[in-house]
């Protein structure tokens, strides 16, 4: 008999098989404007079920892929028997409540459902604080009962822990992780253990790089490569050491491979699927094209021994790791994305802040609070190169951000003096100065740190001292000086 698929509990009402279906090859298919018939592509996709893979995943703007999905799980009998999950994947900019409505609705309309299993959110820029309004808009739709779930997708450790921290009940974070990328295995694993948060895993198999079909064999024109996700992917491994990186993988993946009787593509979603904190790994199907039900079955029908590990270690150790953390790859070089940048994703940024320019040669940015107009203050002051930041706390119009994590609140802080930056022309790395002020001195090691993850590679001068802050709920202050080279 076949081996039977691994279910886990990704909330206690909801039940999950450990492999998902991704449905973002379906964009990919419809490039060129052809459209795929729903009932064809869902008939397509109906042996997964059959076999126990129940659970899909896709988004708003994957083609017609939410249609295609209503209709797998109209022909599966039971609706509880197959889980939808979707994204919402917001423009750049102020999001509101309405417009969240509507997203989610049009998701609804798409999914014949009344609520969506799990909604993730996706945000462009933390420089933008917009995207916790709309993480709130979500929970206050999750509330009406719209959504049963939400979740996150590329965000960051400090980001995660800041959600959680603020008390926004997302249950999981979607996030690349394969033999070749191996970022989420750190701090964000550290993160997900201790609040709670359960990781799903993408890219498992690098967009079909990590399979038999390339142990082997010479290096292809990766830019002619056929689709989407063989164009991503090729990024990662060209940054991870190129085509004889790749290799030194699949050779260590095919001598496990063989020692259980199973695939390469088996070996790398086993070995995600054995880590920490991970609840599943995400295997995109092209439906009508391409079946990966018997195999993906394989995963199933065995463990990695320490001797697999060992093998496995030792070539994963030659390579160059990917950059950053998780979803740096769609806010900072290197874009590893299908077209390296993201021109195929976002037209334009806008400024986080409103600013005002003066007659005097002063431009003000302003955030709209009304301490500003009470105080006689604005949230930055440029005039010429210099940019003056002022003292800033983890606030977001009358909310606090963080709790009483006083890393969260220093990233929040610090991700508001970089709003604020980015509205007058300036960068991050611009700041020549910083000065932090600690409500409890015990928290100066987490807040330093928080620092140290942030402008690590930038190191301006610095100053932390215990002060009294204004309010009981701030635990930090941070203010900043930045000099904007070559005017």
């Amino acid at each position: 008999m076949p081996p039977s698929v691994e279910r886990t509990a990704l909330a206690p009402d909801l039940s999950i098989s450990r492999v998902l279906t991704g449905l973002w090859q379906v964009a990919d298919m419809e490039r060129g404007g052809r459209v795929l018939d729903p009932e064809s592509a869902a008939r397509a996709l109906r042996p997964y079920v059959d076999a126990g893979f129940t659970s899909f995943d896709m988004a708003d703007h994957y083609g017609s892929a939410e249609i295609v999905a209503s209709h797998v799980r109209e022909g599966s009998g039971a609706a509880s028997a197959v889980q939808l999950f979707t994204k919402w994947v917001p423009k750049p900019g102020p999001l509101t409540l309405s417009g969240a409505r509507a997203a989610v609705e049009r998701s609804l309309e798409r999914l014949r459902t009344d609520r969506i299993d799990l909604l993730q959110f996706h945000a462009w820029s933390y420089a933008d604080p917009s995207w916790i309004d709309g993480l709130l808009h979500l929970q206050s739709l999750r509330s009406e009962g719209l959504i049963a779930h939400i979740g996150l997708t590329n965000v960051d450790a400090a980001h995660l822990n800041l959600v959680r921290a603020t008390g926004i009940d997302v249950i999981s974070n979607q996030v690349c992780f394969s033999l070749l990328d191996r970022r989420a295995a750190g701090s964000m694993s550290d993160v997900c253990r201790a609040r709670g948060v359960k990781l799903l895993a993408y890219g498992t198999l690098a967009g079909g790089w990590l399979t038999d079909r390339w142990l082997g064999q010479s290096e292809p024109d990766w830019e002619r490569c056929g689709t989407w996700s063989q164009m991503k992917y090729g990024r990662f491994w060209r940054v991870a050491g190129g085509w004889d990186a790749l290799q030194r993988v699949l050779r260590a993946a095919d001598t496990v491979a063989r020692r259980h009787g199973v695939s390469i593509a088996n070996v790398a979603s086993r070995y995600v699927l054995e880590q920490s904190s991970v609840a599943g790994v995400i295997i995109g199907a092209r439906p009508g094209e391409q079946a990966h039900v018997e195999d993906n079955l394989g995963v199933f029908s065995f463990s990695l021994t320490g001797a697999d590990r060992a093998d496995l270690e030792a070539a994963l150790s030659t390579l160059t790791p990917i950059p950053g953390d998780c979803g740096d790859e769609y806010r900072k070089p290197p874009f590893l994305t299908a077209s390296g940048d993201l021109s195929h994703h976002v037209e334009s940024f806008p400024s986080p802040y409103a600013v005002e320019r003066r007659a005097d040669g002063r431009a003000l940015c302003l955030s709209g609070t009304p301490w500003e107009a009470m105080a006689g203050f604005s949230r930055a002051t440029r005039r010429g190169d210099a940019i003056h930041v002022s003292g800033t706390t983890a606030t977001h119009g009358d909310r606090p951000i963080g709790g009483t994590d006083a890393a969260a609140q220093t990233h929040f802080a610090i991700d508001k003096i970089e709003g604020a930056l980015w509205s007058l022309g300036a960068r991050l790395e611009d700041v020549v100065r910083t000065r932090v002020f600690v409500a409890r001195i015990d928290d100066w090691e987490a807040v330093a740190r928080a620092h140290g993850e942030r402008f690590g590679s930038i190191q301006p001068a610095n100053t932390l001292v215990k002060a009294d802050l204004v309010g009981n709920e701030y635990l930090v202050e941070v203010e900043a000086d930045a000099e904007v080279s070559g005017g």
